[in-house]
């Protein structure tokens, strides 16, 4: 790239930006400086966002923004501003909700057009050049010949923008009805794909949280129809192109119903609440494809995803040698090459036929029979079936490897490490597999050091020894809802002790609405055009639902009424909601079943506390906090439960306990 021209985006350190920091476009990134120059020179903003492993953001910068006649009418006439949506959530949230307020959809790559104080005024997705050049002629007309219109414009959408996030203000109730969640769930159902698991629809999303809910929801209930619907959908998205046989780990979408097609990107954040959701299941099932599921993922994450800090990279793009899946697919001859005389096996096994026939002659591996079934059929024993996929696997990895690989997003996000950290803790909790835990504490340790300030302020991101962008509300409520769950599978007390530095924090720092919700960004950040409070529940669920939900759990292990009331509180604002859309409430579900059914603090105190954590462990207790330790520690709730020489374990419920016992059987009797 020597000697070509570049932008202002050359100086940034996402690898976004840099992707198009030598288009012809003068791409600025978004800061204080850019939107005093288009205030300066009267010009509208042209504010593009997407993230690196994005297809369509390629297809577009390969079609318009390296094209240098499209990129003169872009510097003529706007100032042009690129945003890394997952460096800049705070940006892309104003302008994803303008943008699906003005065509009733929304996605990457996300253009929006404002005026030079930011408020947007007309905004898509994704642009064909020649409708692209369309555009910007248009508005850029419109923008110089009649200013007043798109100022009108901008006022209404103002207006709109203002308006999403209102929701009433509802006192909160005296206790809270079972009745919601199974009108919401009954609802719920009328979506389900009873087939193929999943939503009925395409492109499936794997949305680990809506699964969480479900699982914990079935087994409260009894709902042996909910729990089968659970693992119908893990069964099948495991089975599916979605997931990589070969190297573990998600895709973050498939195309079609049925789990085969993947986008072949690969997100941390994805990754991270799926090991904690399979090992939720593998915790309530047993199930021997959940155990393979958090191994390989498991190994995918430590292998391709950690930097030598600690820290947890972000993404694998899709595209290699600029085709998209290139990396992953193979060819019949490749597979029979390295199958050797197990051919017909692996055929049948990762269907090299019909159904895992992709396109241009590739397959994308998958599964669809048992290992039951395959074995029978081939007269094998399922020993001798793993150990002979084992081998063709591990063959597969060796000759994958000398391909060219798919780019790697190196960014780190204080967020997205903190939802691994727990779904590493949880992989623990179900397995006892201490790699996990130790991978768990090395990216902790990483998070509280280089991430995590002396007064318990965070930083956002993190790239090559340096992180520079003030932390969101997410980062805060993802770091310490992993906290918890990193308490819970140690006993660690210094899990808790930051855990309450950071809700200190927020405390002090963060807004909140009139409803007792808590402003996205920090009061101390350069305000936006539209001040948001993140409160729907998305693949991540909202900062707001998980916020609420660590505020319960605090409550009950540190004895903090105030907590308690407000994370009552805060569900009650949206409780009237779930019927209406209730996979976009899944984590405000699961809070709302902590409370409308029995919940429980188990505590287990003594020497060999560790010992009998094991044993508990190896349940599956969607109703419960665990807390314990050696001894009384400095932890309210285990104040008064120190008995000398004896380890025992108390069942309480908000405080009040029952008979402590020494038996675990008897406590899990206690739970019921």
């Amino acid at each position: 790239m020597e000697g070509k021209h570049t932008n202002e985006l050359i100086h940034e350190t996402s690898p976004y930006l840099l992707q198009h920091a030598y288009n012809p476009v003068d791409w600025m990134p978004w800061n204080e400086q850019t939107l005093a120059k288009a205030k300066e020179e009267n010009k509208p903003l042209l504010i593009s966002i997407g993230y690196s492993a994005c297809h369509w953001c390629h297809v577009m910068e390969h079609e318009s923004f390296e094209d240098s006649a499209v990129a003169e009418i872009m510097n003529q006439n706007f100032i042009c501003i690129k945003v890394d949506r997952e460096e800049r959530p705070d940006v892309d949230q104003v302008y994803m909700d303008a943008v699906q307020l003005m065509t009733g959809s929304g996605g990457w790559p996300l253009n929006c057009f404002a005026l030079p104080d930011g408020r947007p005024f007309f905004g898509g997705t994704y642009f064909r050049k020649e409708q692209w050049i369309q555009v910007l002629n248009q508005l850029s007309d419109l923008y110089k010949n009649d200013p007043s219109k798109v100022t009108e414009y901008a006022d209404k959408l103002g207006e709109g923008l203002n308006q999403m996030d209102a929701i009433p203000l509802v006192g909160m109730p005296e206790d809270f009805s079972s009745d919601v969640l199974e009108v919401s769930v009954s609802r719920w159902r009328k979506n389900f794909d009873l087939n193929d698991g999943g939503p009925n629809r395409a492109p499936k999303f794997p949305m680990p949280n809506n699964y969480q809910f479900l699982l914990a929801h079935g087994v409260q209930t009894q709902d042996k129809d909910l729990i089968d619907y659970v693992h119908l959908t893990l069964r099948k998205m495991a089975y599916g192109g979605i997931y990589d046989q070969i190297g573990g780990g998600f895709s973050r979408y498939s195309t079609d119903e049925v789990w085969k097609a993947p986008h072949f990107e690969k997100m941390l954040y994805d990754n991270g609440q799926l090991l904690s959701l399979y090992a939720h299941a593998y915790a309530q099932s047993g199930d021997s494809l959940y155990l393979n599921i958090i191994n390989q993922t498991g190994e995918w994450i430590e292998r391709e995803m950690l930097d030598e800090s600690g820290a947890f990279y972000s993404a694998l793009d899709a595209d290699s040698e600029g085709e998209e899946g290139k990396f992953y697919v193979w060819t019949k001859e490749e597979i029979q090459l390295i199958a050797g005389e197990d051919f017909k096996v692996i055929e049948d096994y990762y269907n090299v036929n019909h159904r895992g026939n992709w396109e241009h002659g590739n397959y994308i591996l998958l599964r669809h029979d048992s290992d039951e079934v395959v074995a029978k059929k081939h007269g094998l024993t399922q020993e001798q079936l793993q150990d002979l996929v084992t081998k063709f696997n591990v063959k597969a990895m060796a000759e994958r490897d000398k391909r060219i690989r798919p780019g790697l997003d190196d960014k780190t996000l204080t967020s997205w490490n903190a939802l691994t950290v727990k779904g590493l803790s949880d992989a623990y909790i179900s397995t006892q597999n201490e790699r996990w835990i130790q991978l768990a504490k090395k990216n902790l340790d990483f998070l509280l050091s280089t991430q995590m300030q002396e007064e318990g302020r965070l930083w956002h991101n993190y790239k090559k020894g340096k992180p520079s962008i003030n932390a969101y509300l997410e980062d805060y409520a993802l770091l310490i809802d992993a906290l918890i769950c990193y308490y819970e599978a140690t006993l660690d007390e210094s899990a808790i002790r930051n855990a309450s530095k950071l809700t200190e924090y927020i405390f002090k720092n963060f807004e909140q609405s009139a409803n007792g919700m808590f402003y996205f960004k920090s009061k101390s950040d350069p305000e936006l055009v539209s001040k948001k409070a993140e409160i729907t529940d998305n693949v991540i669920p909202a900062s707001n639902s998980v916020l609420a939900t660590c505020f319960f759990k605090l409550s009950l292990i540190l004895g903090d009424d105030s907590l308690y009331d407000l994370s009552r509180s805060m569900l009650a604002q949206v409780e009237g909601s779930f019927s209406q859309y209730p996979a976009g409430y899944s984590q405000w579900m699961l809070l709302h079943q902590y409370q409308s059914a029995p919940y429980f603090e188990l505590a287990v105190v003594g020497k060999d506390c560790l010992k009998k954590l094991k044993e508990l462990h190896s349940h599956y207790l969607p109703n419960v906090v665990i807390c314990g330790g050696e001894d009384e520690g400095s932890i309210p709730v285990l104040e008064g439960k120190y008995l000398e020489g004896k380890t025992m374990l108390y069942v309480c419920k908000h405080g009040a306990c029952q008979q402590p016992t020494p038996d675990i059987g008897v406590a899990l009797d206690q739970l019921k």
